[in-house]
């Protein structure tokens, strides 16, 4: 019960933070394309800033990733998450101020800088804190419970997004007069009111999980023996006992270091693998979907926001209702080739929704009563929602990983797979926003404006049929328990014994 107790601290403040960064992704595009080309649908210019700051971030991520996973491990979660929950409020907190073109610039490098740390570490402080608080044989659940956490601020920053707007705007209305002012300020009003509640709730995560959530340190509870080792075998020359507790490096995470433990197992190569492509493939949907939106459908943020409900929902309900269910029944690695298979189909669905006569339309008579005319995006929305069902494989990475790891590297393990999901994240912008504004814009080779997702699902691919070869290890746990009495016992028949019986 204690245990179960600090890991709702845990998810409380998980909630909030993401809340907090999520509320404002439905606004922030409308803001890049006011600040950069005012007056336009389509803007090239506001694809390759913001892929130039997603590679930007990444390429800082990388460094930092294993560095702040491995910190924790000798200082503890707590102290480590204090820092990226503390520089997310700054970003927010300029927008709140002011969204004027110089503000935004001011946004834009020290939302670079601050991400640098933030991107990632809370979720990956926060998948080591489970790691040290839960049973290896109960972590897909638990990883998949606070990936539904996730989920619900997701929908809930969207939701707050959609209809926060709708309140500001009627107050600043009743208070002007003329047409020009009342335009001009409930645009204001209409922006700025998500990064308002954004820094506030930054805030208040911040002095939540300072007061609220325990520190995590590792400990050898809930993990046994890892299988990633350095040193002898376990029937060494002192008698047979097993290795003793490995020593927590303070210094950075050298390349050989994170190279070395890469190596060490086949099955935690395979899942960095799969979490690169997985990774490159989402980057280049979060780099390309929301100007595909606007230059395709006029997309606004009151229409981001709707969409991006639907899929929080979905996800929400895979990771909260159906994960929990089949985790314990089905071996995670074939949930993972699952929700990669799914991912497949999602961006091939993408690829072909762009325009009222592609093939979509021939399902279009199962749904005439419920799409508005000529919706071919709408229509996409009714079969990629069931698919997000089973899309989110971070939950099945995230457990294999850890079951590769022993206790006192948890956090460098994770922080070793957030930096490897860094590396997909510069990569990605470079390959998908320029094939993104190329294919938006009039000088396309061909007419195919969704060949970017075409391509994302080719990336996806290379995933799934990676993951296909990942194979189940035994439990670490129940190495460990099994050998226990053989460690205790002196006598070399009792010795002999326990070999057996074990076996």
């Amino acid at each position: 019960m204690e245990k179960f107790r600090e890991l709702i601290h845990l998810f409380v403040t998980v909630f909030l933070s993401t809340f907090a960064t999520l509320i404002v992704i439905p606004a922030i595009t409308d803001v890049t394309m006011v600040a950069v080309c005012p007056g336009q649908d389509e803007c090239s210019l506001a694809i390759y800033l913001s892929g130039f700051q997603q590679a930007i971030i990444g390429l800082g991520t990388v460094v930092m990733m294993p560095l702040i996973g491995n910190l924790s491990d000798q200082y503890g979660r707590k102290a480590l998450l204090t820092l990226p929950m503390t520089l997310s409020i700054i970003p927010s907190a300029i927008l709140a101020y002011s969204r004027t073109t110089s503000f935004f610039y001011a946004y834009y490098v020290l939302r670079t800088l601050t991400a640098m740390i933030c991107e990632g570490s809370i979720n990956c402080l926060a998948f080591a804190y489970v790691a040290d608080n839960v049973l290896e044989r109960e972590r897909t659940s638990v990883f998949g419970i606070l990936s539904g956490i996730t989920a619900a601020a997701f929908v809930c920053g969207t939701l707050a997004a959609r209809f926060l707007s709708t309140a500001l705007t009627f107050q600043v209305s009743v208070a002007k007069n003329t047409l020009k002012k009342r335009a001009s300020l409930l645009a204001a009003a209409y922006i700025v009111g998500p990064f308002q509640v954004s820094a506030v709730v930054a805030m208040l995560a911040a002095v939540y999980m300072r007061i609220f959530l325990q520190e995590s340190l590792p400990n050898s509870e809930n993990l046994a023996q890892p299988i990633l080792k350095s040193g002898q075998d376990d029937h060494s020359q002192d008698g047979g006992d097993l290795p003793r507790k490995p020593m927590v490096s303070k210094n950075i995470p050298s390349v050989q270091a994170i190279t070395s433990l890469l190596r060490s197992s086949v099955t935690f190569s395979q899942a960095a693998i799969v979490a690169f492509f997985n990774s490159l493939s989402y980057g280049g949907l979060q780099a390309s979907l929301m100007y595909y939106l606007k230059a395709r459908f006029h997309f606004s943020k009151n229409q981001y926001a709707e969409l991006m409900i639907l899929l929080g929902v979905s996800g929400m309900a895979s990771q909260l209702l159906f994960m929990p269910f089949v985790a314990p029944r089905v071996a995670e690695e074939k949930l993972l080739a699952i929700g990669l298979l799914g991912g497949i189909a999602n961006a091939l669905l993408y690829s072909v929704a762009w325009s009222a006569w592609v093939m979509l339309q021939l399902i279009y008579i199962f749904f005439a009563s419920f799409i508005p005319d000529n919706s071919s995006f709408l229509l996409l929305l009714e079969l990629v929602v069931p698919i997000n069902l089973i899309a989110d494989v971070i939950p099945q990475l995230r457990s294999i990983v850890s079951k590769q790891i022993g206790p006192n590297e948890q956090g460098k393990a994770q922080g070793c797979i957030s930096g490897i999901i860094s590396l997909a994240n510069i990569i990605s912008p470079l390959v998908y926003s320029p094939l993104s504004a190329l294919f938006l814009s009039e000088d396309a080779p061909f007419n195919f404006p969704g060949f970017i997702f075409l391509c994302i699902g080719l990336s996806t691919m290379i995933a799934f049929f990676q993951s296909i070869l990942i194979r189940a290890v035994p439990p670490i746990s129940r190495v460990v328990f099994q050998r226990a009495p053989y460690k205790k016992a002196k006598n070399r028949l009792w010795k002999k014994f326990f070999t057996l019986l074990y076996a």
